[in-house]
Parts: C-alpha cells; structure tokens; sequence
C-alpha cells in the first residue's frame, strides 16, 4: 500500500557570486528549483530554502560560471519548476528565447495560443523561480521598452546588454 503521507521535500541551498550581485539557489531533492537575486519581488523567505550545502549545486555553479564567462548560451540543467500548469508552460516558453534575443509578453501568449493573455504571462514571468537559467530578463514589452523584472530594472538591462555584446563594464552596486 502507498504511503499517504510521503516525506517532506529536502531543500538545500547555496549562495555563489555574480557580476549582477549574489546569488542564492536553492534545490528540492536535489534538483534546482530556484535561482533568486538580492531583493528580488517574489523572493521566498530564507527559512524556506533550506540547509546550506553546496553540494547539489556544482553543475548549476559550473554552467553560471560559463555563462558569466560569456563560454555559454543555453544551460542544461534539470529543473524543478513549481508553479501552475500555465505559469510552467510560459517558463517553458521562456526557455525557447535564445540567448541574445527577446520576446514581448503578447508574443509569447501567442505562442502559447493565448492571445489576449499578455498580462497573465506577465505575471506568470515574474513568478519565475530560476532567473537567469529559465531567461525571464529576456521579455519585453510590445514597443520594445524594459518592462518589470523580478531582479530590477537595471539587472535586466545590464544582462540584455551582456548577452547582446554591448554590456558596459561600469561597476553596478546590487
């Protein structure tokens, strides 16, 4: 008979080191479901994420630190994503952006056959769990404008920058 009452996920985290300030990601069962910046908006509590160990994370770290390094442009990494069924369909959209390119929040309703559903994608890309990896900074708005981002305004706009080529080494305080 099937235990009624499985065990409580395990959650671990980790806190490593960016060009775009710390960042804490946090795995459930050993699989990443959360990668979050300082001051993030939707940023869980601490005592959620778990005990410190750094151990679940050494593929992540690798693949960022590639990333940063400007040696990679799409991570493959197994994920967690926890959210509604149409929030992990529009994280699942976020993942086809490719690296450097953008796309409005009408585009990918469009894409996901919801035409008139820009604003609950919006929504759904600022509840996105795993930033950077699963590119929620990669969403605009219609006119091409820097809209809302979970991680600021000015993060997104400086990891727009970076992917593009055109990132200014000016030091940013995060």
């Amino acid at each position: 008979m099937t235990d009624p009452y499985p065990p409580a996920a395990t959650r671990q985290h980790t806190v490593v080191d960016s060009p775009y300030g710390p960042l804490t990601l946090v795995a459930t069962d050993g699989v990443l479901a959360g990668l979050y910046m300082t001051g993030q908006r939707h940023r869980p509590p601490e005592e959620t994420f778990g005990e410190p160990d750094p151990r679940p994370f050494e593929e992540a770290v690798r693949q960022l630190d590639a990333y940063f390094a400007g040696e990679l442009r799409t991570f493959d990494l197994p994920l967690r994503l926890e959210g509604t069924p149409f929030q992990r369909s529009v994280w699942e959209q976020l993942r086809l952006i490719p690296y450097g390119g953008t796309r409005s929040y009408g585009e990918l309703a469009e894409n996901l056959g919801k035409p008139g559903a820009s604003r609950a994608v919006g929504l759904a890309n600022g509840k996105n769990p795993v930033g950077i990896i699963v590119p929620c900074h990669r969403v605009i708005g219609a006119s091409g404008s820097l809209t809302g981002y979970g991680g600021g305004l000015d993060r997104k706009q400086r990891l727009l920058a970076f992917e593009s080529g055109t990132q200014d080494d000016t030091p940013a305080l995060f």
